[in-house]
């Protein structure tokens, strides 16, 4: 089955989901740990919104990492739903 095929597929689009979204938001809470555990744990919010998404840091802070979302769920669904058609 062919990459584009599987486009046209809903449970592709459900995979594609299941997949994107979770990873998303562990890309997002991993990266604010990092860049600001301490003031994170302080409850300094403030400063972590000054540090990740104050004067249009936000789109520096997200943009990669939805495009790495995307790509990681377009590559799993397409895994998954390959295996299924090998079984059956």
């Amino acid at each position: 089955m062919k990459f584009l095929d599987n486009f046209k597929k809903p449970k592709f689009w459900r995979l594609f989901i299941n997949f994107a979204i979770p990873f998303f938001l562990f890309v997002i809470v991993f990266s604010l740990l990092i860049n600001s555990f301490s003031d994170i744990f302080s409850g300094n919010f403030s400063e972590v919104n000054k540090t990740n998404f104050a004067e249009g840091r936000y789109k520096a802070f997200f943009a990669p990492k939805i495009v790495l979302s995307l790509v990681y769920g377009f590559y799993m669904a397409n895994k998954n739903i390959k295996s299924e058609y090998k079984k059956g």
